[in-house]
């Protein structure tokens, strides 16, 4: 097993960064628990999706003397639910980004993301916005706001989320989320599009040139954020092209086409599970104007439709546009990589929704920043989730005995109830015992 890719190590390292943060806490003689206890619990109700977890070990300790925050998060006391909203609330979600990439450091040294850049040579971050939480009573000063046609305000927090993705591999890595935020010296709300800027200038210098290629939905593909990763960061982009905010672009491919300069490739494909068989269709040019205006940026262009082949039916068409050149020879693959954004969505942000980690449950949203930690310690649980089905073998085997993310949940929530386990190892042991697996040698 990978050493420090395991829960153990992952939890020292959690803790050993969170004991260097600065104390939002006043200096007092009567402070019960340390910031790193406040934190590693909050992060615990994320971790096991049980958000009565604390209660539940308070009542353990009662009956048998010790429980499982104890042996498992080497903490010292155990706060309350509402201190550790109120401490947390106080802190700014940037001070756990990195962790996101202390983990992603540690599957780079283990050589676990060679997977991820070995069809275009390249990380493919996907980028797309998220609401996690939405209200027309509770509110904060991070808020963003909008009237429906009623005149009544709904207040909402979301962020951009981004996540490293393989079109062949079912695991989604996510990197630290910028929350979308009222910025200071700004008139204008805080949106999407700000806050992808500030992602890029805050995570892009961790990457070296031409090592990423970022994949986005139509909001994305603008000139001034394609020309920031083109030019300021050095880096490729992928991102939908839809024709009907791309008006410019489509007239100067209407003419390009009737004068034979777009190029044309088709494949015929059976497809067994849906038993037809489909042309797929790719069309692209090279440096075409993106937009048409004098400041416009210089772009690649592709499509692909799918067709029956028998009814002629439409199956599926999207375009892009993008700095990676295309040829007949790699078209396929760069569109293969475009239709891998909707990773991002399936695999990533459903998950976090519907399948165990309640991502729009109001956990506690607080008066100043609350929401947006606990936002982003539940995407560092599912990350640290993702790292231990990649690393560690008896998480692995367990994971997929049990088929589901909430069936896991539940089993490990009913065990932690009424169980103290001495380490995590022990906690998979028992796991694996109770499922009748065993780790080879």
């Amino acid at each position: 097993m990978h050493s420090h890719l395991r829960p153990s190590p992952i939890i020292k390292s959690l803790r050993t960064r969170w004991d260097m943060f600065d104390d939002p806490r006043k200096p007092n003689n009567n402070t019960k628990h340390l910031l790193t206890d406040v934190l590693i619990l909050a992060f615990a109700v994320f971790f096991f999706q049980q958000p009565s977890f604390l209660a539940a070990q308070r009542e353990l300790a009662r009956r048998k003397g010790k429980d499982n925050t104890v042996t498992l998060f080497e903490t010292q006391t155990t706060p309350t639910d509402i201190q550790i909203r109120n401490i947390a609330d106080s802190l700014s979600p940037s001070r756990f980004h990195s962790d996101f990439h202390a983990l992603f450091d540690g599957l780079q040294e283990e050589g676990f993301l060679e997977e991820y850049q070995k069809l275009t040579g390249t990380y493919h971050i996907s980028l797309d916005g998220v609401t996690f939480h939405e209200s027309t009573q509770i509110c904060c000063p991070n808020c963003s706001h909008r009237e429906d046609r009623g005149g009544k305000v709904h207040y909402y927090h979301s962020a951009v989320l981004a996540v490293i993705s393989q079109p062949d591999s079912p695991h989604v890595l996510p990197l630290p989320p910028e929350c979308i935020v009222p910025q200071d010296g700004h008139g204008k709300q805080d949106c999407e599009q700000q806050a992808v800027k500030r992602w890029l200038a805050n995570h892009m210098p961790r990457f070296k040139p031409e090592t990423v290629t970022f994949l986005g939905d139509d909001i994305y593909s603008r000139v001034p954020i394609c020309r920031a990763i083109m030019e300021e960061y050095q880096q490729y982009f992928l991102f939908v092209c839809k024709p009907a905010s791309h008006k410019k672009l489509s007239e100067t491919l209407t003419t390009l086409e009737e004068v034979g300069s777009v190029e044309h490739v088709r494949h015929e494909i059976w497809n067994a599970p849906r038993r037809r068989h489909e042309v797929w269709h790719y069309r692209y040019v090279n440096e075409v104007p993106l937009t048409g205006d004098s400041r416009t940026l210089i772009a690649n262009w592709v499509e692909l439709t799918i067709t029956d082949k028998q009814s002629g039916d439409l199956i599926f068409v999207n375009s892009w546009a993008s700095n990676h050149s295309f040829s007949a020879n790699n078209v396929a693959m760069w569109a293969k990589v475009g239709r891998s954004r909707w990773k991002i969505e399936n695999e990533g942000i459903n998950v976090l929704k519907n399948q165990g980690y309640h991502l729009e449950h109001n956990f506690g949203h607080g008066q100043q920043n609350l929401s947006n930690v606990l936002f982003t310690l539940n995407i560092l649980a599912f990350l640290i989730h993702t790292v231990l089905h990649l690393a560690d073998v008896a998480y692995r085997l367990i994971r997929e005995a049990l088929k589901t993310r909430k069936r896991f949940f539940s089993d490990v929530q009913a065990l932690l109830t009424y169980m103290v386990f001495e380490s995590w190892e022990a906690l998979f042991e028992f796991m694996l015992d109770g499922l009748e697996l065993s780790l080879s040698p």
